[in-house]
């Protein structure tokens, strides 16, 4: 690619693909398995100088390229044709891409890879599913000096599973090049393996900004030979608090670095960086229209969180399935509701981040193949899943946005084939509902819950089309036999000879779903404890009050952890306490950082904070795992653990006893730092309680 003089100003180069998917790809797809029509423009004189304040005004690019938005009118692009042996990358890259049958780069992959292979700043504008994973992996690969044991590329990422995800790209497209090491680097895991792959000296370093900080500061991660830095969806890193630790990385790497920074939005702290950051970036916009194939049917029910395990059970038995995908949020869940669906007759595996790369692609194998019928997974861990006989698609948990929709539903109705889609929404979720229906410009119908009837009537089609379908296979010929003795010796008729051996095959479960007690009457008692919870708190928050007017300034501070509960957590949430608050420098930006990386958590499923002196609340998702409190309980957030616990509406007891009141005096003969007498009736002292006590 031909280039020209470039002036001095924040972006000089901009490149605009317009992008109309039906069915979105994975972000680490290099084959261009989505159907595009592009208008691609390159701009050959520098752009007009314009400074950007903020999010509101970004750069103009109507006197450099004419976007036409429709995609009907848009002109076949010149580069249609382009191939990956066109863009200048290794050999050995070109050899590994064409093991897996990539040929073809995508928009965003065709535009990036020549200018990051000249060692150019670019800053990146595409949706997750667009290819930015190989975008920026093969060009910085084709650069690897694999002689040199240096860091020599850097990646930060919001999650660790998207950091999990990106270092796995990196080892697939590196395959074919011997020497290229790679580690990825996160909260949540212990730093020994980490620590001793980067003494073991490694090129590329993918991994969390938190994680990366402390290993820099402990001196295990060295940048100071540190050729390129990747900001991959710098928007969550923004939404989950990281933006002032990406600019500490930045600021710690050397002058002369190359910087990618790619987002799907631009909002103003993220321009701000690439001003700070980046020198002359080449600006690659990728303006996609979230679209949804019309071979898919989607439809939408609305069900309470504690419902929803009920629902899908009776919506897989009503359904004709095939394959079918159900999305959940988070990690744990997969497991959990995976367990629930096996109990009730279903074969089902859960499929997420934590899960090796093996056991992964044996889990696909076994759904292609038909071993399994459902699958629970995470968006990070479904990347990437192309298998055909998936007609359904469940999204038990509401996706983040419309583009994570699009690319969720885009599993089912391929190649031609119909599928189907269903949204499970909470009461409160109907505008996001009608908000997909708009970006997306389909309809998607609403549902009822299958009825006790419905799933009565499919249980008894299912067990008459499975006789059926057993007569049809044929070798019957020696129970027929047999049946025909026990009929002679007993005098049994063959019906009752045959709805026995049903009864044994059965067994205890029931044969047909009974209806439970009518969900008026349980709402009615649900709001009738609701309301004498809000009855008894009223009172004990007056009790509190008129205490609290006799108190010193010292417990006005108290006073205002008693009354830090200032309205109930929204329906599917509960409260949560973690031990650091304003008195430790903690901001809501950290705690959702740190709670969303280790939990597997976007931003989003975080409700709301209330930060006090010495703690602060947290609304997370209803049924948070065990192993999930275990990893938060030692996650640290400004120099301290969070030790998170279920909000009680009381202070946790510390260890060693009951603690002073604040304010108050201490026990008759005893102090504060010091044990007043012992036994004997001498002076005694008693250790000062350390910080974690």
């Amino acid at each position: 690619m031909a280039s020209s003089p470039v002036p001095d100003d924040p972006f000089t180069f901009v490149a605009v693909v317009s992008e109309h998917a039906p069915v979105a790809d994975t972000a680490e797809s290099v084959s261009l398995a989505i159907e595009v029509e592009e208008s691609v423009s390159v701009a050959e004189e520098p752009v007009a100088e314009e400074p950007v304040a903020d999010e509101s005004q970004s750069p103009s690019v109507s006197s450099v390229v004419n976007t036409i938005e429709s995609p009907a009118e848009q002109p076949t692009p010149p580069d249609q044709d382009q191939r990956f042996d066109s863009l200048g990358l290794r050999p050995q890259i070109l050899e590994s891409l064409s093991t897996y049958g990539y040929t073809t780069p995508t928009p965003i992959q065709a535009q990036t890879i020549p200018w990051l292979l000249e060692g150019r700043d670019v800053f990146g504008q595409a949706q997750t599913g667009t290819g930015k994973t190989a975008a920026f992996a093969l060009p910085l690969l084709s650069r690897i000096d694999v002689n040199d044991r240096n860091v020599q590329v850097l990646v930060l990422a919001p999650t660790r599973e998207l950091a999990i995800q990106v270092e796995e790209s990196f080892r697939k497209y590196s395959q074919c090049m011997p020497g290229v090491e790679t580690v990825a680097i996160y909260g949540g895991s212990d730093f020994g393996p980490q620590i001793r792959a980067l003494r073991h000296g490694v090129q590329i370093v993918v991994g969390t900004p938190g994680r990366v900080i402390d290993h820099m500061k402990k001196g295990t991660l060295k940048v100071d030979q540190l050729q390129t830095i990747v900001l991959d969806e710098a928007d969550e890193m923004l939404k989950m608090g990281f933006v002032d630790d990406v600019t500490w990385v930045l600021s710690q790497t050397p002058e002369h670095r190359q910087v990618a920074l790619f987002s799907a939005t631009l909002p103003g702290p993220i321009r701000k960086i690439a001003r700070e950051h980046q020198k002359n970036p080449v600006e690659i916009k990728i303006k996609s229209e979230a679209r949804t194939a019309d071979t898919v049917q989607q439809r939408f029910i609305v069900v309470r969180p504690r419902d929803k395990m009920d629902a899908l059970t009776r919506i897989l038995e009503v359904e004709e399935t095939d394959g079918v995908i159900v999305f959940v949020s988070l990690k744990a869940s997969t497991t959990k509701l995976a367990n629930h669906l096996n109990e009730h007759g279903h074969s089902a595996t859960p499929l997420n981040g934590d899960i090796p790369q093996n056991l992964r692609e044996q889990t696909v194998d076994q759904l292609k193949a038909g071993r399994i019928d459902v699958i629970v997974a995470t968006d990070v861990a479904a990347r990437g899943l192309d298998v055909p006989r998936i007609s359904h698609v469940v999204n038990y948990d509401m996706p983040h946005d419309s583009e994570s929709y699009v690319h969720r539903i885009g599993r089912t109705g391929r190649a031609g084939r119909s599928g189907q889609a269903i949204l499970f929404a909470r009461p409160q979720d109907k505008r996001i509902v009608r908000r997909i229906e708009k970006s997306t410009r389909q309809q998607i119908e609403q549902m009822e819950m299958p009825s006790v009837a419905e799933v009565n009537e499919s249980r008894q089609r299912r067990f008459k089309q499975r006789i059926n379908e057993t007569i049809a296979a044929g070798g019957l010929d020696f129970f027929c036999q047999l049946l025909e003795e026990h009929q002679q010796e007993t005098g049994v008729s063959p019906l009752h000879m045959a709805a026995a051996l049903a009864q044994q095959l059965q067994g205890k479960a029931p044969f047909l779903m009974e209806e439970r007690p009518r969900r008026a009457r349980r709402e009615e008692e649900d709001q009738r404890d609701r309301n004498g919870r809000r009855e008894r708190g009223e009172r004990q928050s007056g009790d509190r009050d008129r205490r609290d007017r006799d108190r010193d300034r010292g417990d006005r501070r108290e006073r205002r952890r008693d009354d830090r509960s200032q309205g109930s957590p929204e329906e599917g949430m509960e409260r949560f306490r973690v031990e650091i608050g304003d008195t430790h420098g903690v901001r809501p930006g950290n705690l959702v950082g740190a709670i969303a990386n280790e939990a597997g958590l976007d931003g989003k499923d975080i409700g709301r904070i209330q930060i006090f002196d010495e703690f602060s609340l947290v609304d997370l998702p209803e049924g948070m795992p065990k192993q999930i409190f275990q990893q938060l309980k030692n996650t640290w957030v400004s120099g301290r653990k969070l030790q998170i616990t279920r909000d009680t509406g009381r202070p946790p007891k510390k260890r060693g006893g009951r603690p002073f009141a604040s304010g108050g005096k201490p026990p008759h003969g005893k102090s504060k730092r010091h044990g007043g007498k012992n036994r004997n009736g001498k002076p005694g002292f008693r250790k000062k309680h350390s910080s974690r006590d």
